[in-house]
């Protein structure tokens, strides 16, 4: 089995080869710390699946998905990501990801999910399918950040950490009039009125 591993995190990284290794004896393995390390293999080599960290530094996991996706390549991908999977888990789906899977997971949980994904499957957790029932059952209940953009999303998280509009835009190859325009739309669905408001909107729904 040939798997890349794309994680800003070394010490993950080789977590994770120790702990497939157990279960694919087989197992041939592919290390990238960053998006464009991750499409250059994913370009050139033909890989059984591949575990992408959604909060790689530049362009994240999720846009890098999208990317995988429009060169045209199927290889099922598996997110991998520490924020709560209610915030990100049906988004990634959408864009293609064969399943999300909390880094606070069991090992156990890690080997399943790739099973099922490696017989054409999907994965989510038990904890998404709660949710998703509950969200068709009280569809009003959904929380005002599921109408924002992937892209608004992000940029939010940015602004509720502390960046101003200017590293926003070079952390994510953007000009500042863009990151304005994002910021803007972030404001009138969320219905608030400054950065203030939006920190502590992000705080309140663990967005940061």
């Amino acid at each position: 089995m040939k798997v890349l591993i794309a994680d800003d995190h070394a010490i993950l990284r080789k977590g994770l080869i120790e702990i497939l290794n157990e279960s694919f004896p087989s197992l041939e393995y592919f290390e990238a710390s960053n998006s464009i390390e991750t499409l250059q293999i994913t370009r050139k080599e033909t890989l059984d699946l591949i575990l992408l960290d959604i909060s790689m530094p530049g362009r994240n996991g999720l846009e890098t998905l999208k990317q995988i996706r429009a060169d045209g390549i199927q290889i099922p991908i598996l997110i991998l990501s520490v924020k709560p999977e209610d915030q990100y888990a049906i988004r990634v789906l959408k864009a293609g990801a064969s399943g999300y899977l909390n880094k606070d997971s069991a090992p156990e949980e890690l080997i399943n999910a790739v099973n099922l994904i490696l017989k054409g499957r999907k994965y989510i957790s038990l904890n998404i399918v709660d949710k998703l029932a509950q969200s068709l059952s009280h569809p009003l209940d959904k929380p005002l950040y599921d109408t924002l953009s992937d892209r608004e999303l992000q940029v939010l998280k940015f602004i509720a950490s502390g960046k101003t509009v200017s590293e926003i835009g070079r952390e994510i190859s953007l000009t500042v009039n863009t990151i304005s325009t994002y910021r803007a739309r972030i404001l009138d669905k969320l219905k608030l009125k400054n950065n203030a408001e939006l920190t502590r909107y992000a705080l309140d729904n663990s967005l940061v």
